[in-house]
């Protein structure tokens, strides 16, 4: 009887590791990854350009239907580099972005290879690209939006927490009244601040002249909203940001194979509709004399 009962668990932890592996490796997922690089092609075809796509959805990986938030991170950077080294550098550029940000670093990376680049640099943002996205976006020639698409902030965090807000807190309750590694911690977040404000001042110094890159870089890096604040294709021109709302019907097919959710029912449902094309007014006859 002890051997059965063995032999069940046994069976059960297999099945369940098998189903863990099973969810985690996307299966079935081959047939959507050919639609994808499918409307990839279409989409180079369309612009004669190379399409880097960075979309980032809790639906790449899910376990039991429980979705798993993805960040940029070095392994995209380095995916991108890759993408980016065997382009010849006088080819255009289009980068199709959706992202709620993620390691400064790697998001340096890639904003530092698209300022290099000679062929025009386009950034499409559908939906978002906050943070890190935005740092990249900062570093196209263009950046086209959906009129209802946003960028954010690119003030660093420090261990989850806003490093002005950070610094901030030192400062109010002064250096004598915290302790030893909370000053690290608030020496490190001001330097990251001062770093990231730096960067950004190289990369908008392409746009603009110095005093003008250095206020619009210190407002997006300082820590003066909360790091979600929307920032609108109004707000962006205001900044001097070359915006256009042109977006290709191609980016939004594109997106429509990245599900939002990894599990099986939509939260939001809602039936296309194509709108007509406009009917020539007919024909007025002329009154007879």
């Amino acid at each position: 009887m002890s051997a059965l009962a063995n032999f069940a668990r046994a069976v059960f932890w297999l099945l369940l590791v098998g189903l863990v592996l099973w969810q985690v490796s996307g299966s079935g997922s081959s047939s959507l990854e050919r639609q994808r690089a499918s409307a990839l092609s279409a989409l180079e075809s369309e612009r004669k350009s190379r399409v880097i796509a960075i979309v980032q959805r809790a639906e790449s990986a899910s376990v039991f239907g429980v979705p798993v938030q993805q960040s940029i991170g070095i392994d995209d950077s380095e995916a991108v580099l890759r993408a980016i080294r065997f382009t010849p550098t006088d080819q255009p550029l289009d980068i199709v972005l959706h992202t709620p940000g993620g390691l400064v670093l790697a998001a340096e990376q890639i904003a530092r290879a698209l300022l290099e680049r000679k062929g025009k640099v386009t950034v499409f943002v559908p939906h978002y690209a906050m943070s890190g996205g935005t740092l990249i976006a900062l570093a196209a020639d263009e950046i086209v939006m959906d009129a209802n698409a946003v960028l954010g902030p690119v003030d660093p965090q420090i261990a989850d927490m806003p490093a002005a807000s950070i610094v901030h807190a030192v400062e109010q309750k002064g250096a004598q009244q915290v302790d030893d590694e909370t000053l690290i911690i608030a020496d490190v977040a001001q330097k990251a601040r001062t770093q990231v404000t730096g960067f950004v001042t190289e990369i908008l110094a392409k746009h603009m002249d110095a005093k003008r890159s250095l206020e619009v870089a210190t407002a997006l890096s300082e820590g003066r909203w909360t790091h979600d604040y929307p920032i609108t294709v109004k707000a962006a021109r205001a900044f001097g940001l070359t915006v256009s709302t042109d977006m290709p019907r191609s980016v939004y097919d594109l997106m429509d194979l990245y599900p939002q959710s990894g599990g099986s029912r939509p939260s939001v449902w809602y039936v296309p509709m194509r709108r007509a094309a406009p009917q020539a007014p007919a024909a007025q006859e002329k009154p007879k004399p």
